[in-house]
């Protein structure tokens, strides 16, 4: 195992450092802007022009490392990231805001990509199991990392921001100063999502609804734990729970829906997560510790709906089509993650913090109802049919490129002379 990642670990270093910066700005923003007095939809507004800029970062990063190549993108990306991090210091207003948020999404789903694409390059089939599992822990950890700095120093302040900017410039030394082979450049993505929704109407119709309860929650409860009074530890420690119960939830509710149809437990994850947020707003209390296990327990449905429906999708494809219908929904999940914020934010400012309960509880029935009416309209697949269930990381994490590293893309073997999908080369022995 250790021989299989010194080779990489230049580049896991550069992923732990981005994502640190990642996490921390990712909270600090909606704080910062609840402290200022801006409207939860201003704030929304925040979240959906990072979704949007995130997405469409997937699909333009190629035409720049093709360009520039893969070391220039990723330290004028990391640069862009730095410099973000410090506008948003320099300027504080909504608007502005917008914009500046959108260049860093743009920027991290880049700089994502380029560190994927070198990932890639340096797995085979037998190694690509225990390489894509090292980066998940990686990239969760320095998530989680970055959320728990912001209690380190006032939001108020500069500071915050300026640590931000840290962590984005020190992504750039490990991949810079590394020896390892620079990877093929990537080619341009096609898509065709009718195609993907006529393979599993089901799991376009998940992924959009679970990309809408994460775009709501990771935005939004930031401010949420503001508004009612919680220190920045809680607030970090509030979206901190989220994930650990996406990562407590995910392998059991996979390995249940390998053994029953997968659209009743993506429907039964819904309802339980639907219950949840009735919880959270009936009880309407306040304390600390309800509310952590309110986080972890709408984290499990949170996270692991991504991944519930992706596995879905590939049980009606053909094992060679893994990236191309993942990736399409990866996009699908994209244009969810532009909603929800709004979503929540309409609905804190109607009916107060407890509206962020509404806007997941809302997106959770949709979610369990679609899964419950597609039972009817198709036959499951036979268990021996069904490809086993594989955990995935976030899916706001994720970009095309993270799909050649998972393990099922082992299945992809591309025609002679053309690239697999996504443009990603095959994997060097």
């Amino acid at each position: 195992m250790q021989a299989q990642l010194l080779p990489i670990v230049s580049l896991l270093t550069s992923t732990f450092f981005m994502m640190v910066g990642a996490g921390l700005i990712g909270i600090l923003l909606p704080v910062r802007g609840s402290i200022e007095g801006w409207s939860p939809y201003e704030i929304g507004l925040v979240g959906t022009g990072y979704a949007i800029a995130f997405t469409l970062g997937g699909l333009i990063a190629p035409r720049v490392v093709r360009r520039a190549g893969h070391v220039r993108t990723f330290c004028s990306l990391a640069a862009l990231l730095a410099i973000a991090a410090l506008l948003h210091a320099l300027i504080v207003h909504p608007l502005a805001w917008v914009a500046i948020r959108g260049l860093s999404g743009f920027a991290l789903a880049g700089g994502y990509m380029v560190i994927e694409s070198w990932l890639n390059e340096r797995v085979t089939n037998e190694t690509r199991g225990r390489i894509f599992s090292t980066y998940m822990i990686v990239s969760m950890g320095a998530m989680m990392t970055g959320q728990y700095l912001m209690p380190l120093s006032d939001p108020r302040l500069t500071v915050s921001f300026m640590l931000c900017a840290i962590f984005f410039a020190a992504a750039v030394i490990p991949n810079a100063l590394s020896r390892q082979q620079h990877p093929k450049p990537l080619t341009q993505v096609k898509l065709d999502l009718p195609a993907i929704y006529r393979n599993s109407p089901a799991a376009v119709v998940g992924v959009f609804m679970g990309g809408v309860m994460a775009g709501a929650w990771t935005n939004m409860a930031p401010l949420f734990g503001n508004q009612i009074g919680f220190s920045t530890t809680q607030i970090a420690t509030l979206l901190v729970a989220t994930m650990a119960g996406g990562i407590a939830f995910q392998y059991p509710l996979g390995r249940l829906s390998d053994l029953i149809d997968r659209r009743l437990v993506m429907a039964g994850a819904g309802v339980f997560g639907v219950s949840v947020a009735a919880l959270a707003m009936g009880v309407g209390s306040q304390s600390a510790g309800f509310l952590f296990a309110v986080a972890f327990m709408l984290g499990g449905v949170i996270y692991p709906a991504y991944s519930l429906a992706v596995a879905h999708a590939n049980d009606h494809a053909d094992a060679a089509d893994f990236v191309k219908i993942s990736g399409g929904l990866l996009i699908v999940y994209g244009f969810g993650t532009m909603g929800g914020p709004l979503f929540a934010a309409w609905l804190m400012e109607a009916r107060g913090p407890t509206g962020i309960f509404m806007a997941t509880g809302l997106a959770h029935t949709a979610f369990a109802a679609y899964a419950i009416y597609r039972t009817f309209r198709r036959e499951a697949l036979p268990a021996e049919e069904r490809e086993d269930f594989r955990t995935l990381p976030l899916a706001r994490t994720q970009t095309p490129a993270t799909l050649v590293l998972d393990p099922r893309a082992e299945a992809v073997e591309p025609a002679a002379g053309e690239p697999l999908p996504w443009g990603m080369e095959t994997p060097q022995p």
